[in-house]
């Protein structure tokens, strides 16, 4: 299959990793802010092509997974209001909230509805104009476009019917909080392809710069990955800390103009809450004043409904890279993708999951 078999090919793959170990002198420690990677690295073992002193961190790369308890307590508040459909990507459907999820509250007779784009949504809300109609907007940069599309298209449309409750969140602002706290050991970052595919390039400049970490912008696949770990190994060995694109077959250095001035339009940049981290600032995006009326916090008042993780759950130190998933207590007995916790064991991109399905044991 072109671009997949070729990055999987066992004879490139063992000569980047030679390749990585002979540039290796001295230990470095990197971080991937994706899920995608993450589940990559673990599936296919890539830990096991490194030297031992080159260790991997997962970062915050999974959206449903910081996902704020309180904003999914907010869609099951609305879920529950007769007259609601409440649709949503399908990953959100089993993130626990602080009592319950969505899947639960469907069971209980709440009109959830599994969407996989925000305009499907909006043909739900054209389609039954006597339903209240309200999208769960979750994401990176990556899916906030087609959110930005479909509130822009309600609007010139009059589709009055059609809310979203937005909970997309920003990747340069997680890197500079990670940097900024004084627990941080992260020596370079493999930054998101498909979010660079949207934002391009700009943005990490400045934070490579400031923090004089490498960042080098990496695919999905066995060989992306270690090209991007090659590359940032690199960097360090030989004191520099620069911006590399590894992905150029999918990114460009402006990244998709259309996207980003569809964001512009629709959203503004706010601080926000980040599941098991906390808030960050300017980190997530709200709906700009144009766009107001299609707010479904607004509109439902539900500003004040969220509840708390439990406090047995550690995947806020998961998602900063301060442990490994078999390092929780709970993890793969009293939480596992049947009876989670947190959202990192059930959300497709969490990390949790990923040791929980390809191995158990901490692949470090």
């Amino acid at each position: 299959m072109r671009f997949v078999d070729e990055f999987r090919d066992a004879l490139p793959v063992q000569r980047v990793a030679a390749a990585i170990r002979a540039a290796t002198t001295r230990p470095w420690t990197l971080m991937e802010v994706c899920g995608g990677q993450t589940h990559a690295i673990v599936r296919f073992g890539i830990y096991q092509l490194l030297p031992s002193g080159l260790e991997l961190l997962h970062g915050p790369g999974c959206p449903v997974c910081v996902t704020p308890v309180a904003l999914i307590d907010r869609a099951i508040a609305i879920a529950a209001i007769e007259g609601v459909v409440l649709c949503s990507f399908g990953d959100m459907l089993r993130v626990p909230g602080s009592a319950r999820d969505l899947l639960a509250a469907k069971a209980a007779g709440a009109d959830v509805r599994v969407v996989y784009s925000p305009l499907d949504a909006l043909r739900v809300a054209e389609r039954e104009p006597e339903r209240e109609v309200v999208f769960f907007a979750v994401g990176f940069e990556t899916t906030a476009p087609a959110t930005a599309m479909a509130v822009h298209e309600a609007r010139r449309r009059g589709v009055r019917n059609f809310s979203l409750l937005v909970s997309h969140v920003l990747v340069p602002p997680a890197l500079c909080a990670i940097l900024d706290a004084p627990w941080h050991r992260v020596d370079g970052f493999l930054a998101a392809g498909h979010v660079c595919t949207v934002m391009g390039l700009d943005e990490y400049h400045p934070i490579a710069a400031r923090y004089r970490v490498p960042i080098v912008v990496t695919g999905f696949e066995p060989l992306d990955l270690l090209e991007g770990i090659h590359r940032c190994v690199l960097q360090l060995e030989s004191g520099r800390a620069e911006v590399e694109n590894q992905y150029a077959r999918s990114v460009h250095a402006a990244g998709n103009a259309a996207a980003r001035a569809m964001l512009a339009e629709v959203f503004e940049v706010v601080p926000r809450d980040w599941r098991g981290i906390g808030p960050i600032p300017a980190s997530g995006l709200r709906l700009r004043a144009p766009f107001a009326a299609h707010d479904a916090e607004r509109r439902f008042a539900v500003g004040d409904v969220g509840g708390t993780e439990p406090a047995e759950c550690l995947s806020g130190l998961v998602l900063q890279g301060r442990i490994k998933p078999p390092e929780c207590p709970a993890f793969g007995t009293r939480c596992t993708p049947d009876t989670p916790l947190g959202a990192t064991m059930v959300s497709s991109e969490g990390a949790c999951a990923a040791y929980h399905r390809y191995r158990r044991s901490d692949p470090s």
